[in-house]
């Protein structure tokens, strides 16, 4: 029984036996002590005072009084302010790190249940991932991770929208002015060919913009009447009505897409376990529509456009098949959703799209309950995150700002190799094994900076920042690890066994804080399960670090006399070694044994 529990367990009965009041374990509320404070957990006693018709400073220290007879277990406690500070003996401490060994990293405890479905990546094949994009993968990823970390069975799906008017505004900028050009023949990744058309395209439009507004036309006008849009509009209704010749060049140009995009999901260590394609699921969301249309839940608006409602509830009226028949992002996210219930009989879904999405994933869960009558669209959840911007601003596809994804990795990989250089690292290392530390270090920078940001907010990507070997950083972290593992690997050579459970005549102040730290791991990892929120786990586990560093540095481990406290203390070094090894992989970070 972990400690929380045990002393819930004592509370209740100490309520029950001094104030004849019941109150269930789960409404107890237990806090981690302030660090100001010497204890290990704290308990807030404001609600029992009405009972009790005491202070809360006389309530709390009847509390503790009863609970430390009715838990020999609780060594000491004290009252401040009103909270009880309870402080475990050092018995309590050893026998849980003993008795739980490694296993304070398992968490399981939601096996056997329906899957969980978590949608990320969803890139446009109009274009390369770039930064915004990377921030999605990696948290769709380390969500996906952490959530099979306490249990679940997890489902990671990705939508490609590979179809629309965006896509065709590529097919068209290709079409009018490639002169064939292939990945092959400029030897450029094929996501990133056609990324270049998506700008050419944006380019194009503008000037035919202009030379309309010079010759009369509105803005408006001109934007409509701008022949490349037309084009790209054509193109559309002709790749819905199955014209080969579009048909074949949008195939092609995906081809290249997906090679690309490939390639970058790999750099990332990202997969999945299903690929959905807008292509193939439109049609689905097309005939809900129709049948909705039919039953009398959307309308036909006066222009020929299905439409629904929602003003009643509080949104607007939302366009769901176009005038012109073709549909728009929510006909294809209603097929989808349909689809994936019907597959996978989900307890939850789970989108990891941006906030701008936010209006967007209010409307499809309001049309599939309770326009539609689907009781399983309850579990629908949005992920909604923050932008990811630079010091130099917002990013724009259209106008080619973006920052892309694999130029970044290259560049992070760059910059840790040189820094390693510039330290004097390289020396220790031959060419093969610097290129894979650079890649680990370079990739766990990246990662590690974008995840210790709470998901909701923006942020602010500083390259140089990430990689900085002080402060909170993945390479400071990884720099732990390989150091603990070069203590061990001394430890080994003086053939001192770490495996065996010792009996230790005291607990010092330093060891009980890492001990403390490494218990809190389970319960970061299931508040960042419930809240979907890697940052918890980063931010968890750089404290510890922090921790671990202050008391290799203050405590002599190896030069220590004491054989049992050496011992010890080897064996409190094992295990931040490998809840450093957990906590990073739940993030999608390796960590190096040696640095």
């Amino acid at each position: 029984m972990h400690f929380e529990e045990q002393i819930k367990q004592a509370a209740s009965q100490a309520l029950k036996e001094l104030y004849c009041i019941d109150i269930e374990q789960n409404t107890i509320q237990l806090q981690k002590t302030k660090k100001e404070f010497e204890a290990d957990f704290t308990l807030v006693v404001f609600p029992f005072v009405k009972a009790s018709r005491l202070s809360p400073q006389q309530t709390a220290q009847q509390l503790g009084e009863k609970m430390q007879s009715l838990l020999p277990q609780i060594q000491s406690f004290s009252v401040i302010n009103g909270f009880l500070n309870i402080t475990f003996d050092k018995q309590s401490w050893l026998e849980w790190f003993y008795t739980f060994g490694d296993n304070f990293l398992s968490i399981a405890n939601a096996k056997n249940e329906a899957p969980v479905v978590v949608e990320f990546s969803s890139p446009n094949t109009n274009k390369p991932l770039h930064l915004g994009h990377v921030r999605n993968n990696l948290l769709g990823a380390s969500i996906c991770n952490i959530l099979e970390a306490v249990g679940n069975k997890v489902i990671r799906v990705n939508l490609v929208n590979d179809r629309g008017i965006h896509i065709c505004k590529s097919m068209v900028a290709w079409q009018n002015y490639a002169h064939g050009e292939t990945p092959q023949s400029s030897a450029l990744k094929g996501d990133k060919l056609i990324g270049n058309y998506y700008v050419l395209f944006d380019k194009e439009y503008k000037k035919q913009v202009n030379e309309l507004i010079d010759k009369g036309l509105t803005q408006e006008e001109a934007e409509k009447e701008a022949p490349i849009m037309q084009q790209a509009r054509q193109m559309l209704k002709d790749w819905e009505n199955d014209t080969p010749d579009v048909k074949n060049l949008w195939k092609q140009m995906n081809e290249w897409a997906y090679s690309g995009f490939e390639q970058t999901y790999q750099q990332l260590g990202i997969y999945f376990d299903k690929i959905y394609y807008e292509s193939q699921t439109y049609l689905l969301g097309k005939e809900l529509v129709k049948e909705g249309l039919q039953k009398g839940i959307f309308e036909q608006h006066e222009d020929g456009s299905v439409r629904v409602n929602l003003t009643a509830d509080g949104l607007d009226e939302k366009v769901l098949l176009r005038s012109d028949g073709t549909s728009v992002y929510i006909t294809q996210d209603l097929g989808t959703a349909v689809l994936r219930a019907t597959e996978f009989h989900p307890k939850k879904m789970i989108y990891i799209v941006g906030n701008e999405q936010n209006y967007h994933f209010d409307v499809l869960k309001l049309i599939l309950t309770k326009k539609m009558g689907f009781e399983w669209a309850n579990s629908l959840y949005h992920l909604s995150y923050g932008m990811v911007e630079l010091p130099s601003g917002k990013m724009k596809s259209r106008e080619g700002t973006v920052v892309d994804a694999d130029d970044l990795m290259a560049d992070m990989q760059q910059i840790a190799t040189e820094n390693m250089q510039q330290l004097g690292k390289s020396d220790n290392f031959d060419d093969l094994q610097m290129k894979n530390l650079a890649k680990m270090i370079g990739l766990g920078a990246l990662k590690y900076f974008i995840l210790k940001v709470d998901p909701k907010k923006n942020m602010l990507f500083n390259p140089e920042e990430s990689i900085d070997l002080n402060g909170n950083t993945a390479p400071f972290i990884q720099y732990t690890h390989a150091r603990i593992c070069s203590l061990l690997n001394k430890a080994d050579k003086q053939q001192i066994d770490i495996s065996k459970q010792l009996s230790v005549n005291e607990l010092p102040s330093q060891e009980k804080e890492l001990l403390r730290s490494l218990y809190e791991y389970q319960n970061v990892v299931e508040q960042a399960a419930n809240e979907l929120n890697p940052s918890l786990i980063a931010n968890y586990i750089y404290e510890t670090v922090k921790i671990y560093n202050h008391f290799y540095q203050q405590t002599p481990i190896l030069r220590e006399n004491d054989e049992i406290l050496k011992t010890f203390r080897l064996q409190l070094s094992d295990k931040t070694a490998k809840c450093i090894q957990h906590s990073m992989r739940l993030l999608g970070i390796d960590v190096p044994q040696k640095m």
